[in-house]
């Protein structure tokens, strides 16, 4: 047990640039002073996201935010700061010698308040299956119809749990996940195990291939950030698959993943060509 528990002075401390490498983002260009990477927070082709290597602060100037190292992890995996801390814990990213940086002021928002979770039935929701190619005896039999509220308005999504009792909530207008945010992990005691990166991969992973769910267990990573954080579990298979996305982000880490664990290995050429595994299964029906 560890006697000393990550705190929010040594977490502001850590180097953002070296956290950021650890979720396979690294910077497209860099400088004495500071490197630009495309955001962690946003889909984009030309980075804007920049990071003071004297001050440890990162920018994001396309949406016109910036702060610490805490600040960018909450952001990046929805999580409150003590959830931050956790993931942070037991890292092994540098600690930089910063100036005192300038405060920063965080705009608090209301959080996610799940209601009602039943299975399945609502059309909108079932329409948004058919078009993304789920079958809905799947869908049902791994995922729900959560019900929340957000901003003092009623919402509804195809809800995913956590291991920690969180949601990943999914509908044909939104990507939200309810707090504490998680991997999710489903075990059926095997000796296996593949890791997809998202609710629909999971999903489309037993539609394009049902016999992995026979043959191994599956972790749904719900974001990259929780790649770093699997090597107790990773090392309890036999052997491992990586169906992470093909883009820049998903080889970086499948490479990282790969160089660290020797029991994975790279299972995307079941979509090659394709980003993800849903991109594949949509345009084959």
């Amino acid at each position: 047990m560890k006697e000393k528990r990550m705190n929010c002075e040594t977490a502001r401390e850590l180097c953002i640039i070296s956290a950021l490498a650890s979720m396979g983002n690294f910077p497209t260009r860099e400088s004495k002073k500071e490197a630009w990477f495309l955001s962690p927070l946003r889909k984009e082709t030309q980075a804007s996201f920049k990071v003071s290597k004297d001050l440890n602060r990162w920018y994001d100037h396309g949406e016109g935010i910036g702060g610490n190292l805490i600040d960018l992890m909450m952001k990046i995996t929805d999580s409150s700061v003590s959830e931050v801390l956790e993931i942070l814990d037991g890292n092994t990213y540098s600690i930089t010698r910063t100036a005192t940086p300038a405060k920063v002021t965080a705009k608090t928002k209301k959080g996610i308040i799940v209601g009602e979770v039943m299975d399945i039935s609502h059309p909108a929701l079932e329409q948004y299956l058919e078009e993304r190619c789920i079958p809905m005896t799947i869908a049902r039999s791994h995922t729900k119809e959560v019900h929340f509220e957000m901003g003092n308005r009623d919402y509804f999504a195809i809800g995913l749990k956590n291991t920690k009792g969180g949601w990943e909530l999914r509908n044909g207008f939104q990507k939200l996940c309810s707090s504490p945010k998680a991997i999710t992990h489903i075990r059926n005691g095997k000796e296996n195990l593949a890791i997809v990166e998202g609710m629909f991969d999971f999903l489309s992973l037993l539609v394009m291939a049902p016999t992995w769910l026979k043959d191994s267990d599956i972790l749904v990573l719900n974001s990259l950030a929780f790649a770093n954080q699997l090597g107790k579990i990773i090392g309890g298979y036999g052997k491992g698959r990586l169906l992470l996305d093909n883009d820049c982000a998903g080889d970086r880490m499948t490479n990282t993943l790969l160089e660290e664990h020797g029991n994975l290995e790279d299972g995307r050429e079941l979509f090659r060509g394709f980003k993800d595994l849903n991109e594949k299964l949509q345009d084959g029906n």
